[in-house]
């Protein structure tokens, strides 16, 4: 009788969900493949399965709700049925134990928990709750789907249907590949192809290290179609394509099997031509770095102040961010972002109407997803102390609930890197690079007329001189941080690198272990003072002479930003392509005066550079040069030589009669006026450019000599050390130089002057710095000795009275 009521009882359960169900069965869908299932993150809010409220799934779009958005939702879509995931934890540490890490306020990281997963269907709007699992009592669709769903692999992992490509195979040559011993070594950039002007698209052939360029069908950004020429004359199978070589590997083309292939030895073909691509691993800040180069301990230690005893803080604005995996850059430059006023107002200021206008996926909104991470660290509701009354008398319930933690921002990092070769990997990326890549989404995805990325929005005057005829061109460019160069050659402890480097070159040769490494220590005053000075400017094409020339160029500023980003460009490129940390503190002040560096404009008594366009390159010099003959003859007919006439049509790129008039009436008077135009091919060697450091940085200092016979003319030493650098260590050129740029004698001076300990009531510009804390992922801390001189990354705020 007993089992009779039972199963009568079960049976009208089952008709009663049954016919409770039907009306939104249509609505309840079972995952495909493709489907993201979002079970353990809110799409608005970093609840979670574990959260007071639990989470919520959409039984049709699978999106995840806590409790204050989830009427949202509904309200929104008018889907009704949900599956509510509630998480219990309780810890099964020893009391003793656990007693010891609170007094000591540490995380609970490596402490045992047993967990107790609840799932139930909810139907909105009655909060109607169904039990899980109930595969008798529900329909076999329902029950399908609540399994699938639970049973869902994170949605942040790559679906098969979206990574699907082409299988690439391994190419019949690359086992058989002989390399010619040509000693052929290719630099880490600079490339140009070896029969043509590109500079892109360019591609390594594995036989003989010649660089070519493709054709549009290689990847569609163009050539001239040189390295398949090359193989048909020579029969050299593979090539790879310069700019995609990395640690995990690099695109290969095989001409014969004309398709892309795979080279299990490409580590060892590239290393052939000085390419070690097994030595090239990111670095925290995301340059690649030697794998046999390990960080001191004593470093790392001085960074985390872990030899002090750190106040935690807890609340709005000190909420931490769990590391994903190699996520330091994306952290640091969200902390940084959200405490700036402006970010503040435009995501969680506005968080309600962003919410309410979201789109029916918010996990793909920009806008969303900025409001929801500005609301997670700021809001403090995942950053509360610890109670310890109360969590003394959960440990004796055995009732002990974890912490909030900080946030987990794997939706924020799924949508931003989106796309992105290197911020959607696991590897560890530049925070520069990353802050660029996001201030290029805040402006892209910003509806009104002003965006937050404003306030690091700043304009450079860029001033370009011809050095033959002195002529000048000066124009502006939108820039967001100011990068300085670090000149290794003005060490403060100069003389201590210089011993520290033949004591390591000694240890070497002997076999013996290396001495205690020495960091330079550059002063800031340098750091600006390199900055100033002007630089080479590569293939340069002079207007006035309508040829090439040397060219220098100056930056300085045209306007200041509200927040200046000063980044220290700790890191350089070796021979061996492998990028190099430079070992250095730079003595960073508080407060900065950059107005000696604000931009002048056009000078009293400096002649601009014609506004011409330079001619069209062609590629060889075998074509002849395309010139418009009927506007020759319209020069000839005046009475001009005919030589003339064509070098007049020429370079001024065949506009017209008109413009190849005013070309004569301002060259007529140069001896070579009628000689017969030489067509530039443009391959003559290139200019001197920035030399890489080899074994020691300190080799670019001129040569000691020369700058003691300037200087022994009265000239500065500084003046000299900048004189000689400019002209490639020509004595001749340098004294040249000093004349014509007696200014920099001053700025050079005046630099001592940029960085103040304290405000300067006279000047006009300054920044400066809050008070210091310590994020190091989750833990939040005031710090007692912040490590300044050895960041990357400086952003200065300026001071309301400029």
């Amino acid at each position: 009788v007993k089992k009779k009521r039972e199963l009568s009882r079960n049976v009208k359960m089952a008709t009663d969900l049954g016919e409770l169900l039907v009306p939104y069965m249509p609505t309840i869908r079972v995952p495909r493949r493709g489907d993201r299932v979002f079970k353990s993150e809110c799409a608005f809010s970093y609840d979670s399965p574990e959260s007071e409220g639990g989470l919520y799934v959409c039984m049709n779009s699978f999106l995840g709700f806590g409790r204050e958005h989830v009427e949202r939702h509904y309200h929104k879509t008018g889907q009704s049925v949900y599956m509510h995931l509630k998480r219990h934890v309780k810890e099964v540490r020893r009391v003793t134990k656990l007693f010891s890490n609170l007094e000591l306020n540490r995380d609970f990281n490596g402490v045992d928990y047993e967990y107790e997963d609840e799932a139930k269907l909810v139907i909105f709007p009655d909060h109607f709750e169904i039990p899980l699992p109930n595969i008798e009592e529900l329909p076999a669709l329902v029950t399908i789907a609540c399994d699938a769903v639970l049973n869902a692999s994170s949605p942040y992992k790559k679906q098969e249907a979206d990574s699907w490509e082409e299988e690439i195979q391994v190419s019949r040559h690359a086992r058989s590949l002989r390399q010619q011993d040509n000693r052929v070594r290719i630099p880490p950039s600079g490339w140009k192809c070896a029969k043509c002007e590109m500079r892109e698209n360019l591609w390594l052939n594995l036989t003989d290290g010649s660089v070519l360029c493709g054709k549009w069908f290689f990847d569609g950004s163009g050539g001239n179609g040189h390295a398949l020429e090359h193989y048909k004359e020579t029969n050299f199978p593979l090539a790879v394509k310069l700019d995609t070589i990395n640690p995990d590997g690099a695109d290969i083309y095989s001409f014969d099997e004309e398709e892309a292939v795979l080279d299990p030895h490409i580590s060892e073909h590239l290393l052939h031509f000085g390419i070690d691509m097994l030595q090239m691993q990111r670095t925290e800040n995301g340059h690649h770095t030697d794998n046999h180069v390990q960080p001191r301990v004593s470093d790392w230690e001085v960074i985390q102040e872990s030899s002090l005893k750190l106040k935690p803080v807890y609340g709005s604005g000190y909420t931490g961010i769990k590391n994903l995996g190699n996520s330091c850059y994306l952290s640091t430059t969200m902390q940084v972002l959200f405490s700036i006023p402006e970010f503040q107002r435009a995501y969680v200021g506005n968080l309600q109407r962003i919410f309410d206008y979201s789109p029916l996926d918010p996990t793909q909104d920009f806008s969303t997803q900025m409001a929801k991470l500005g609301h997670g660290l700021l809001s403090g509701q995942y950053s509360k102390p610890p109670m310890k009354s109360d969590l003394i008398e959960q440990v004796m319930k055995e009732e002990y609930k974890q912490q909030q933690r900080g946030i987990s921002p794997k939706m924020f990092k799924a949508l931003v890197s989106k796309g992105h070769p290197e911020f959607s990997s696991n590897r560890q990326q530049d925070a520069h690079e990353f802050f660029l890549h996001l201030i290029n989404l805040v402006e892209r995805n910003s509806s009104g007329s002003e965006t937050p990325s404003d306030v690091f929005r700043f304009l450079v005057e860029e001033r370009v001189q011809c050095c033959q005829t002195q002529k000048v061109r000066y124009t502006q460019r939108v820039d967001y941080l100011m990068q300085l160069p670090v000149p290794l050659e003005a060490a403060s402890n100069r003389e201590e690198l210089i011993a520290y480097e033949s004591k390591r070159k000694e240890a070497e040769e002997n076999m013996r272990p290396p001495p205690e490494p020495v960091r330079a220590r550059i002063p800031f005053t340098a750091c600006l003072q390199d900055f100033t000075e002007p630089e080479n400017v590569p293939d340069f094409w002079s207007s006035a002479l309508q040829a090439k020339s040397a060219g220098v160029k100056t930056s300085r500023f045209a306007s200041f930003p509200d927040y200046m980003i000063v980044q220290i460009k700790k890191f350089t490129f070796g021979v061996d392509w492998v990028p190099k940390k430079l070992d250095v503190s730079v003595d960073v002040p508080d407060f900065l005066d950059l107005n000696r560096l604000r931009a002048t404009g056009l000078q009293a008594g400096e002649a601009e550079l014609p506004d011409i366009t330079p001619p069209i390159v062609i590629p060889e010099d075998t074509r002849a040069p395309e010139i418009d003959e009927s506007s020759v003859m319209q020069l000839a007919e005046m009475g001009f030589p005919l030589e003339a006439c064509r070098k007049a049509v020429y370079y001024t790129g065949n506009m017209g009669a008109e413009m190849a008039f005013n070309w004569i009436i301002a060259h007529m008077e140069e001896p070579d006026f009628a000689e017969p135009l030489a067509i530039p091919t443009y391959m003559e060697p290139d200019l001197p450019g920035p030399s890489f450091p080899t074994s020691s940085a300190l080799d670019n200092q001129p040569p000691e000599e020369s700058i003691s016979i300037l200087t022994s003319m009265g000239f500065p030493r500084h003046h000299t050390i900048q004189a000689l650098k400019a002209t490639n260590n020509n004595l001749e050129r340098a004294l040249d130089w000093i004349f014509t740029h007696p200014d920099c004698e001053d700025e050079s001076e005046a630099m001592s002057d940029t960085a103040d300990t304290e405000p300067n009531s006279n000047s006009d510009v300054f920044f400066y710095f809050p008070r210091w804390l310590i994020y190091n992922d989750h833990k939040i801390c005031l710090s007692e000795r912040p490590p300044k001189d050895l960041g990357y990354m400086y952003f200065y705020r300026r001071l309301s009275s400029c």
